[in-house]
């Protein structure tokens, strides 16, 4: 058994090792740390990257409405054989002698770690749910004016528990910071339909499948891990003959980037080089941008599988706007959602197009839209002084990952916005969808 200050001590080090790798100025910007090397799987936030101070909003106006998208927090891996199958194959190279030291050290630790995770798959764990009430006290802080007594904040999660538990955690942050808050909530097969369309969208999932082979094409192009493999195995051709080299890689990698969503596993980053963990996560990003991203590869179709969700946020807001209370409509689901979102959106650079997957880091990285709790709020602004307003009056701001996005529509000042402005560009696009893509 690894003596749990040892597993701790481990990480310190190997994380020392790894983050300054983060942020350098005049790095190739393709170059990831080995938090950012796990795409989905990074923490939220990390106080490394910290989170940016945001801008007051113009003169005379003041926060009335959000509207908001939440991934779920850090989680365990989804499935049993994701902690089963490395922990065989270790096992049979061990049965015919062929680990390293280090190999049987870790194959300790992959069992420890795959007992801990025991009727545990796809669960939140204690990070996971840390982060949600953190979010919930940074947007009460953010803004103030919104959650105060009276206002109505409307809560809705898809049916799958980490998500419900998120918006659980969320809610009862907001509670016990202002118990005046009058919130409600819900999870069922109706919000489902809204909250995770692209589950029903065959057309969108077919066209990501197929382009899948894209990414793969130029997973062949990297250079392919051996430092990893001589870590472990004191018999390489073993490996080769009798393994499936990239299932063990794979796997081990997937546990290993995942530690971070928990507070006291063993690290494993020690059995990767930097190169390694870049050239892993290059695949997975193009693998992510293949799937989800707006790319001619799949006609740019595949993100108007959130067209649904995005009428949904507009329709809301647009009822927002002649109430005379104060709201926020929280929405809590998946990264397979957000990420397709946040394009559709057009936040930033998630836009991005290209069918050049080689210079795609330089442009478009996944880690920085979706990590384990991840989260859009779109904030709406009217006149504070103004007796009646217009939707004309309003102006929004958007938060990607709390920190301000740019818009596809030209802003009023900074990273402000017309509403009328922005609602008429994701209108015409949705109302255009039918005319681009007949089904």
């Amino acid at each position: 058994m690894i003596q749990l200050g040892q597993k701790l001590l481990r990480s310190v080090v190997l994380m020392a090792a790894f983050m300054p790798i983060c942020g350098l100025q005049g790095q190739n910007v393709s170059m990831v740390d080995s938090c950012q090397a796990g795409s989905q799987y990074l923490a939220y936030p990390r106080p490394a990257y910290g989170l940016p101070e945001l801008s007051k909003a113009p003169k005379g106006y003041v926060p009335f409405h959000m509207e908001h998208y939440g991934r779920h927090g850090s989680r365990w891996l989804l499935n049993n054989e994701k902690y089963s199958r490395p922990v065989e194959m270790l096992e049979k190279a061990d049965k015919y002698g062929k680990l390293t030291p280090r190999g049987k050290e870790v194959l300790a630790e992959l069992r420890e770690i795959q007992a801990a995770s025991l009727n545990r798959i796809g669960e939140l764990t204690p990070l996971g749910h840390r982060q949600h009430r953190d979010i919930a006290r940074r947007m009460t802080k953010n803004f103030p004016e919104i959650f105060v007594p009276g206002t109505h904040v409307d809560a809705k999660s898809t049916v799958i528990i980490r998500c419900i538990l998120s918006m659980a955690n969320e809610i009862a942050e907001l509670q016990t910071i202002c118990p005046e808050l009058e919130i409600t909530c819900d999870a069922s097969r109706t919000t489902q339909k809204i909250l995770a369309y692209n589950s029903t969208d065959t057309i969108a999932k077919k066209l990501g499948d197929e382009a899948e082979k894209y990414a793969e094409e130029y997973a062949k192009t990297l250079p392919k891990p051996q430092a990893f493999y001589e870590k472990l195995f004191n018999d390489r051709q073993f490996v080769t003959d009798s393994l499936d080299e990239r299932k063990i890689f794979k796997g081990i990698f997937d546990i290993a980037v995942n530690t971070q969503s928990h507070d006291n596993q063993a690290s494993l980053y020690d059995l990767f080089t930097a190169e390694e963990l870049n050239n892993e996560w290059l695949y997975r990003n193009a693998s992510w941008y293949t799937t989800a991203g707006n790319t001619s590869l799949t006609n740019n179709r595949v993100p108007y599988n959130q067209r649904v969700l995005l009428r949904n946020i507009i329709e809301s807001a647009d009822t927002a706007m002649v109430s005379p209370r104060l709201s926020a409509n929280l929405r809590f689901g998946h990264e397979s959602i957000l990420l397709p979102l946040s394009v559709l959106m057009e936040l930033n650079n998630a836009a991005y197009d290209t069918e050049d997957l080689s210079t795609l880091a330089e442009h478009w990285r996944n880690y920085e839209i979706f990590p384990m709790g991840s989260n859009i709020q779109i904030v709406f602004y009217r006149p504070k002084k103004a007796k009646t307003y217009t939707p004309d009056d309003v102006l929004v701001k958007v938060l990607l990952n709390e920190a301000e996005a740019k818009l596809p529509v030209k802003p009023v000042e900074g990273n402000y916005y017309k509403w009328s402005d922005l609602r008429r560009h994701y209108m015409e696009k949705l109302d255009g969808f039918a005319t681009r893509f007949p089904e």
